[in-house]
């Protein structure tokens, strides 16, 4: 039986954030609207995919999933529950600071959430107040410290590096916070400009100077060193933890396993066909009541580019497994690339582990532009 990942993408959030691009509305009018239609989605997707396929995964993401109540959380995990076969869960919810006190997290606990992202992005409060967080540091600090004590064992907590201004002392200092807190996982993204944000405008204006290029793989070389010294181990491009401790859902995505993505604007993949949800939330309420599905666009993958995602997603995380290459996509694509992953070896950008190529360091810092050369 087949392992099967399922996303929920939850929608609301208090507040929009300046540089993020993700779907959210900042109401909760179509709230009890969005509960039924969820569960309405769940049911109808449930009869053709929980036949053959075991979910070892669910990821509450958003918006701002920990502005739920608990009950609403409770209803949609026993909805998966009577719709899927489920096993052993990792069972994700990110977590706001600014929306959780010890009891909120004790409950959610108790509900069967046993793995926080909690979204702190700085331990600097003038850069919580740049990113228009609402939140500060002391908050955050708090809220990991209370998951841990209260049961928690796997946390992760997000974090951006080079914010305007931000030096790379600064930058230190907001790892070596993050290392000394109770926490198994740690996400570390350098800020991208996102069209349609509010930061993308202002930068645009001149109101704000991002860093160059050459700043940005400074502080993420340094990164990569740094947690590694500390004991999390790189397992993707902007992905650390402790041993044991890597997301399961995540490596769902990046091992080209198939996932199901529930609520408006989300993605799923299932057996290389791939689809998405209208981003809108009145337009994806609508669409399930009247179907039970609210697709906006869906692709089936071609052999090449099922190949090409493959070699781009085991690449930027553990590895690509020449094996399975071979006997799932293409018995050719080491032969017409065999210069190039020599190249490669030599200039100590990638090195091999029996049947598997291995970004280095010094390869995850020019993953992008690797991947460009390879022929398929």
């Amino acid at each position: 039986m087949e392992n099967l990942g399922i996303y929920i993408h939850i929608p609301f959030c208090e507040h929009k954030c300046i540089y993020c691009d993700f779907y959210s509305v900042i109401t909760n009018e179509n709230r009890p609207g969005f509960l039924e239609a969820l569960k309405k989605e769940i049911k109808t997707y449930s009869g053709k995919f929980a036949g053959d396929k075991t979910v070892k995964s669910i990821f509450f993401g958003g918006g701002t999933p920990s502005l739920l109540e608990v009950p609403e959380i409770e209803e949609i995990l026993n909805t998966l529950a009577k719709e899927f076969k489920i096993e052993t869960p990792e069972i994700t919810l990110e977590t706001n600071p600014g929306t959780v006190d010890l009891q909120k997290l004790k409950d959610f606990l108790k509900a069967g959430i046993n793995r926080l992202s909690v979204g702190v992005q700085s331990f600097d409060d003038k850069e919580l107040e740049f990113l228009t967080r609402i939140h500060n540091s002391g908050e955050a600090k708090k809220t990991i410290f209370n998951a841990s004590e209260i049961g928690f064992e796997n946390i992760s907590i997000d974090l951006i590096f080079n914010l305007p201004g931000q030096t790379k002392r600064g930058w230190e200092e907001n790892l070596r916070t993050a290392v000394g807190l109770p926490v198994k996982h740690i996400s570390a993204y350098s800020l991208i400009l996102e069209r349609g944000t509010i930061l993308n405008k202002m930068v645009l204006d001149g109101k704000v100077k991002i860093s160059d290029e050459d700043y940005d793989a400074d502080l993420y070389e340094f990164t990569m060193r740094y947690l590694k010294s500390r004991g999390f181990r790189q397992y993707e491009v902007s992905n650390f933890a402790k041993p044991g401790y890597e997301c399961r859902h995540n490596k769902f995505y990046w091992d080209y396993t198939d996932y199901l993505g529930f609520g408006p604007s989300a993605h799923s993949f299932v057996e290389g066909v791939r689809w998405r949800n209208f981003s809108s939330l009145k337009k994806y309420i609508s669409e399930i009541r009247k179907s039970g599905k609210a697709i906006c666009t869906k692709e089936t993958l071609s052999e090449k580019e099922k190949l090409e995602e493959f070699v781009m997603l085991s690449l930027r995380s553990e590895g690509l497994d020449l094996k399975r290459l071979r006997e799932e996509f293409s018995p050719l694509w080491e032969k017409k690339n065999k210069n190039l992953l020599e190249f490669l070896n030599e200039e100590q950008i990638i090195k091999f582990a029996g049947d598997k190529v291995i970004l280095t360091e010094k390869g995850y810092s020019l993953c992008d532009e690797i991947l460009t050369k390879f022929e398929y």
